[in-house]
């Protein structure tokens, strides 16, 4: 039976891309995938992937960046390292899905999934930037007011319930790391700047 999503992708095989991530840390993954699936086994998300992480790898194989860069599975990946645990030749697929994202958001790739996903990151990093550290309360409320407010309705009853037993903090604390951290993260990004 022919593969529906044929038509989705409009991409010819582009024989740089598996060059180009295998250039990049963590794309070694590409290389050393023996493609036995239990990273998709394992994959609590799989289910909301339009292509598992198996098939991310071996559609990285074969060329099509398109396919990869525009695929919703490198979103929806909620880096828990299931697959990593479990993997049989201990691939940090979770890296590599992380690679995958900046690449598609370097390059200007849009999908559904990725414009909610990227908000979300840019929210996560600018609190990092700014406080040293992650808080959910202040990183939920940037997120919600960039995208949608209304959405933030349906997770009311849990935030709730998080103030209430202290597992959610209402105002943010800096940690005492904070400009140490932006160090960090000035020279991540002149590493690769130089890299590119």
């Amino acid at each position: 039976m022919a593969d529906i999503r044929i038509g989705v992708w409009q991409d010819q095989p582009d024989l740089k891309f598996l060059d180009e991530i295998l250039a990049m840390p963590g794309g070694e993954a590409a290389a050393a995938c023996i493609q036995c699936g239990t990273c998709s086994g394992a994959c609590p998300t799989v289910r909301d992937m339009d292509s598992s992480p198996r098939e991310i790898v071996a559609l990285v194989r074969a060329g099509y960046r398109d396919r990869v860069l525009r695929s919703n599975t490198i979103w929806m990946c909620a880096s828990c390292y299931a697959c990593y645990v479990r993997c049989p030749k201990e691939i940090k697929i979770t890296d590599f899905m992380y690679k995958l994202k900046q690449m598609a958001m370097r390059a200007g790739y849009k999908s559904p999934a990725s414009k909610r996903a990227q908000v979300l990151a840019k929210k996560f990093a600018g609190n990092i930037r700014w406080l040293g550290r992650s808080n959910e309360m202040w990183l939920l409320v940037k997120y919600f007011l960039s995208t949608n407010i209304f959405d933030a309705l349906k997770y009311a009853g849990m935030g709730l319930s998080l103030l209430a037993t202290g597992r959610l903090e209402m105002l943010p604390k800096k940690s005492k790391s904070a400009s140490e951290v932006r160090k960090i993260i000035a020279r991540s990004r002149e590493g690769e700047a130089m890299r590119q």
